[in-house]
């Protein structure tokens, strides 16, 4: 594939009209790696109605049977985990893979109210709480011995091995778009990625309020990536393509309207122009997330849209 942006894909995850299919999986995962993708990129949700994977142990299963493709979150709920044992995963993942875990994390939407209840965790002190584990976890890739003294975690002289392959430590990207959030990616992350369920407009704005925010922390622009989700349907139909946005987004996020307000449609050279301009706007990378038809988006992206791009 011979393009000048790195682009990844969505790994098939959500299986809302039958069983797993790791058959599918497989043959996604290496089919994308012929085809010269950069990286395989998954999100989590824990509760729900319809089947989703568990993003970590998917990797694991991707990382057995790759040898180049990056392997990342986009994003983990941070909050919902314990961040000693989520460093230790990705300490394991990163050496299992041989350097090319990518771990992206977030808070989260509304949504997930339910969600922590289920856990047991309070939504009191939630920012708190994500930035602590942020900081555990890299003195655990980074230290022999770490130590640490929060308001939720407190710990003297632990060892966590293996560290990661990837040196300081794997790379840490970040989700959200509120302003305070966007802070946050500046403040402890190597890079930054766009929702898909957010407008291409809405990612101009946040890009530039990511410029600003590393310019006023003196951070060299350099060391901080930035990516886009792309919910992404290309078909010469677009009545049809409409129509099938409203059904996966109905089923996914509960709001059939959505879907054509953020994702990208029509055909292969409308996809494109489309995506040129989140590339314009500042996206160094692109995520194409399919919402059918995952193996046929899969050769159209790789031979149509990304030599564009």
């Amino acid at each position: 594939m011979a393009n000048h942006l790195p682009c990844g894909i969505e790994l098939p995850q959500v299986f809302f009209d039958g069983p797993v299919d790791m058959d599918h999986i497989r043959k996604f995962a290496t089919q994308a790696e012929t085809l010269g993708y950069d990286s395989l990129w998954l999100q989590e949700r824990i509760i729900g109605d319809f089947t989703m994977l568990e993003p970590v142990t998917l990797l694991a299963y991707v990382a057995a049977i790759t040898t180049k493709l990056r392997l990342g979150t986009s994003v983990i709920l941070l909050t919902l985990r314990n961040p000693v044992q989520l460093a230790k995963a990705y300490s394991s993942l990163d050496c299992m893979s041989g350097g090319r875990a990518v771990l992206g994390v977030g808070l989260g939407g509304g949504h997930l109210g339910s969600h922590e209840e289920v856990f047991g965790y309070s939504r009191d002190k939630r920012v708190t709480r994500f930035t602590e584990a942020i900081e555990v976890m890299k003195l655990l890739w980074t230290e022999p011995k770490a130590s640490f003294e929060g308001q939720f975690w407190n710990f003297k002289d632990i060892s966590m091995e293996p560290k990661p392959m990837q040196k300081p430590h794997l790379p840490l990207w970040f989700g959200g778009h509120h302003e305070n959030a966007l802070k946050r990616a500046v403040k402890y992350g190597n890079g930054w990625m766009g929702a898909g369920s957010s407008s291409s407009n809405a990612f101009m704005r946040e890009s530039a309020l990511i410029r600003r925010f590393l310019d006023e922390a003196k951070r060299d622009p350099a060391s901080f990536g930035y990516g886009k989700r792309a919910y992404l349907a290309v078909d010469n139909d677009k009545a049809r393509a409409e129509k099938r946005i409203r059904k996966w987004f109905d089923r996914r996020y509960k709001n059939a309207d959505l879907g054509p307000r953020v994702s990208i449609w029509g055909s292969a050279a409308e996809c494109t122009e489309k995506i040129q301009e989140i590339v314009r706007a500042g996206a160094q990378h692109i995520v194409f997330n399919p919402m059918f038809n995952e193996m046929e988006h899969l050769e159209v992206c790789a031979k149509e849209i990304i030599p564009h791009l």
